[in-house]
């Protein structure tokens, strides 16, 4: 059983259509995962195929909810921007999970 002290793992993994906006996600999220936070750690990876994969390790439940909070937003405001430029790749019902 899990103590209060133990860390939290999350992994979220980004499924995009294509290689471009994967890569452009990353650059999106990689200065932000590269900060130190004081309670909780982020790394990004790129995964099988056009996948961009988000691992968080936090102290505590209020700095995991926290962290996943703010990168899921990013990625939703990435995607969105992205979107709003025209990248075809990016419009809604692109498999993203």
């Amino acid at each position: 059983m899990s103590g209060p002290d133990d860390p939290w793992d999350a992994t979220v993994t980004v499924r995009l259509r294509d290689l471009r906006l994967a890569s452009m996600l990353e650059r999106a999220l990689w200065p932000e995962s590269a900060r130190e936070v004081p309670r909780a750690r982020a790394r990004l990876d790129r995964g099988p195929g056009d996948a961009l994969v988000l691992t968080i390790r936090a102290r505590d439940t209020g700095a995991m909810r926290a962290a996943l909070n703010t990168y899921l937003g990013w990625v939703h405001l990435s995607l969105a921007t992205a979107r709003s430029a025209g990248t075809p790749s990016a419009e809604p019902g692109a498999p993203v999970g």
